[in-house]
């Protein structure tokens, strides 16, 4: 008769040796390209479209209140981080809480794109954009989330003009840029002509951004392996790494006038932290964001460490402003398990409590 610790030891023999051939089954299946996660989860039509820019509105048969929420993201990265996987979407938790979700993407430059500059997002798209939410929602006011960069286009969007917007969230957006390492300090500190990363179609090419978030953890991809080895038998796991992983590796041109704007204004005159950025020919004073404002950073973030983001709340006029530091890396922050235990539930409290019932 065997006893209950040798029969125990069978028994975890026998899942791993399951594990194990899962694991084989689906390493072919991911090293031969096979795609286990959908580009965007969420269902979503587009509702406003201009040049390479759209805004995207995710329907519900749930919404309890009036006002939109509009989300984007910097110029470098491609906007579905926001709705990256179906257990790992910050559409998916805001539809959840009932708010009418819109994401406004950028969109992929090409050459015909080079020359636009930080203008044409703030003050030409930006508007358009959250105008037509304005629209499909019959709302007044809407409420706007930027994530890292899409920050800063949001600071200055506010400042440059009155656009009509309630409230605004930030996530793991710089304003001090001495903080900022890697490309951005080489930059900085003139080690490198800004010049010298535009290509011929006048933008700066996604494989210069890509080798800069490489060059941050150079190692990264064996423990990114270990952990992918350790769950590749589980499907679930393996979609969401899959997702994860090829939102990391995709990147998009950088317009080289935009380009030349943020690394004079932003990085080596450090202009959000001096109050002295300029658009459209005249100075924008960030005082003028009075708006109620909730920054997000992560403790964790090696791409804008807590020390470039911490300053938001000095930099703006905001008599309500909350400052929430959670222990998070910088895709972490909307997209990982721990993600849905700590900045959901804070970001729907925020976009709830400043937005409109259905029935007021």
């Amino acid at each position: 008769m065997s006893s209950p610790e040798s029969a125990g030891l069978v028994a975890r023999v026998l899942r791993e040796s399951e594990r194990t051939a899962i694991r084989a089954r689906n390493g072919l299946r991911y090293l031969g390209g096979a795609e286990w996660a959908p580009e965007r989860p969420t269902p979503s039509d587009v509702v406003w479209s201009q040049a390479t820019a759209e805004l995207r509105r995710y329907p519900s048969d749930d919404i309890r209140y009036r006002e939109p929420v509009v989300l984007f993201i910097g110029l470098v990265s491609r906007s579905y981080i926001l709705d990256l996987h179906r257990e790992k979407s910050i559409v998916r938790a805001l539809l959840d809480a009932g708010l009418d979700v819109y994401v406004l993407d950028w969109g992929t430059p090409g050459p015909g794109d080079a020359q636009n500059t930080l203008e044409t997002y703030t003050e030409r798209f930006l508007p358009r954009a959250l105008r037509a939410a304005l629209d499909a929602s019959g709302a007044e006011r809407a409420s706007m989330v930027g994530y890292c960069m899409g920050g800063n286009l949001a600071l200055m969007g506010l400042a440059a003009q009155e656009l009509p917007v309630r409230s605004l969230v930030t996530m793991a957006t710089p304003v001090d840029f001495t903080a900022l390492p890697g490309l951005a300090g080489a930059i900085r500190e003139r080690e490198i002509d800004p010049d010298s990363l535009v290509d011929w179609t006048g933008n700066v090419p996604p494989q210069y951004l890509s080798a800069f978030f490489k060059a941050r953890k150079p190692t990264a991809d064996i423990p990114n392996l270990a952990r992918l080895w350790e769950g590749l038998w589980d499907d679930e796991y393996v979609e969401a790494h899959q997702a994860m992983a090829r939102w990391a590796r995709e990147h998009v041109p950088f317009p080289g006038a935009a380009f030349r704007q943020v690394a004079d204004q932003w990085l080596r005159r450090n202009a959000f932290m001096e109050n002295s950025l300029w658009l459209g020919g005249r100075r924008l004073d960030l005082r003028r964001v009075t708006l109620p404002t909730l920054s997000i950073l992560a403790t964790r973030d090696d791409l804008v460490p807590p020390e470039a983001a911490g300053p938001i709340g000095e930099v703006i006029g905001a008599e309500e402003f909350e400052l929430l530091e959670l222990e998070a890396g910088h895709a972490g922050l909307s997209a990982s398990r721990k993600a849905a235990t700590t900045t959901m539930p804070r970001l729907r409290e925020w976009l709830t409590t400043h937005n409109m019932p259905q029935e007021a």
